[in-house]
């Protein structure tokens, strides 16, 4: 994990999580729609109608987060405080991303994700407030981008393991599943134990006698202050349309492609692919952001995921969607780090919990939106390819709000 700029221990601490929580994305957008896929199959439930219902689920996960996101990322602002709240999140992620192999009822399996997820999407509001307390602000931007980096290709470890037991071992689809998510959540589990002995919030807010309550007030300043802050309100409105996008792809990849009639092994290969190639240009983005402004950078990622989603409108064969896998993984880590570490920037460290809250609110909001409009969509004009139309929209007005947010921060 060294490069021109040795780690600190806290920051490779830091960088461990992402390397294990990112094996529950991996199986997100892989393995965990393919398995619904067999669920689902079971009770003759349509390609479009399974589509659907996966979009539905990923967002109400995504929904729920954002709505209490904000209150317990202002909550964990509080002195002593980031810490427990992080690790209850974690460890119910873990126990729900290992509970996935006990359904073999397809909406049952459903609620579990969604508590899953739920759960993990709340982790990540503690663990990216974090990072102003492992590192300086000159260093945002590159241990930002070492941390998706690294959980990329660490990611791949357990999942290649879990690909050989799904695909070769001579088992029962329930019980190699079954498998393959308990060895996921042990691998979660594992390598966040230094980041959880050694992590200490170093900016925080006092404590109060009423925590949940003051949050609710802290929470309110917190919009207060973007009338005064508006750097911090267009930067976030851009987010809100250009992340759905990125995160929608992510969600909704294994499920189209399977949707489309792909086989099992050509998505999964070619998704093991983006991961690979996505880990030297995340490194490549945040070495770039030490020559060049990170709003720039992130302007190039967003041009470049609408030309993705445009391919995508008339994606139908295999090579196509493994053309898309190199290209999503050439910006997606930088897209997702840069704007981590931009936002990281224009905020204020002793409420970086809140304002990160604030940042999931627009971050999963999109997401709630994209993958509920794909889902809606592809019912209504029972056309697949038309429901992925929404997403390069999405883009082409992330690209507008940005420029206006580029010219309130001009030197970040």
């Amino acid at each position: 994990m060294e490069g021109k700029t040795k780690l600190t221990k806290l920051e490779k601490f830091w960088i461990l999580y992402d390397v294990g929580n990112s094996a529950f994305t991996m199986l997100v957008s892989t393995i965990i729609p393919i398995y619904f896929n067999h669920l689902a199959g079971l009770k003759n439930i349509s390609e479009v109608d399974y589509l659907a219902y996966w979009g539905y689920a990923a967002s109400l996960a995504t929904l729920l987060v954002a709505i209490i996101g904000p209150v317990l990322g202002t909550i964990a602002d509080t002195e002593g405080y980031k810490k427990p709240i992080f690790t209850i999140s974690m460890m119910v992620g873990v126990i729900g991303c290992a509970a996935l192999s006990i359904p073999t009822n397809w909406l049952l399996f459903l609620a579990v994700f969604v508590i899953a997820k739920v759960a993990y999407n709340s982790s990540l509001i503690f663990y990216d407030a974090m990072l102003n307390d492992v590192t300086t602000p000159e260093r945002m931007d590159d241990v930002s981008s070492r941390g998706y980096a690294w959980g990329y290709i660490g990611s791949c470890v357990p999942f290649i393991i879990s690909l050989v037991i799904v695909l070769k071992a001579p088992l029962p689809m329930q019980v190699s599943m079954g498998i393959a998510f308990v060895l996921n959540a042990l691998w979660w589990a594992g390598v966040t134990i230094p980041l959880l002995k050694n992590y200490k919030q170093i900016n925080y807010a006092p404590k109060s006698e009423h925590p949940i309550r003051d949050s609710f007030s802290r929470l309110g300043h917190v919009f207060q202050d973007m009338k005064e802050h508006p750097n911090v309100f267009w930067f976030l409105l851009a987010f809100f349309f250009y992340i759905d996008g990125v995160y929608t792809i992510i969600e909704m990849a294994t499920a189209f492609g399977s949707a489309l009639g792909f086989s099992s092994t050509t998505l999964l290969l070619a998704l093991l692919v983006t991961q690979f190639v996505a880990f030297p240009f995340a490194l490549l983005f945040g070495r770039l952001s030490s020559r060049m402004p990170n709003g720039r950078l992130i302007r190039i990622c967003i041009i470049a995921y609408t030309a993705i989603a445009l391919f995508a409108i008339q994606l139908d064969k295999p090579w196509e969607f493994w053309l898309l896998a190199v290209c999503v993984g050439m910006f997606q880590g930088g897209i997702q780090a840069l704007s981590r570490s931009y936002f990281s920037k224009i905020i204020p460290p002793e409420k970086s919990g809140e304002y990160f809250g604030v940042y999931d609110i627009f971050g999963k909001g999109a997401a709630f939106m994209g993958t509920m409009l794909v889902g809606a969509m592809a019912q209504i004009t029972g056309s697949l390819n038309t429901g992925v139309s929404v997403i390069a929209a999405m883009f082409v007005v992330g690209i507008f709000l940005f420029g206006k947010a580029l010219k309130m921060n001009r030197d970040v």
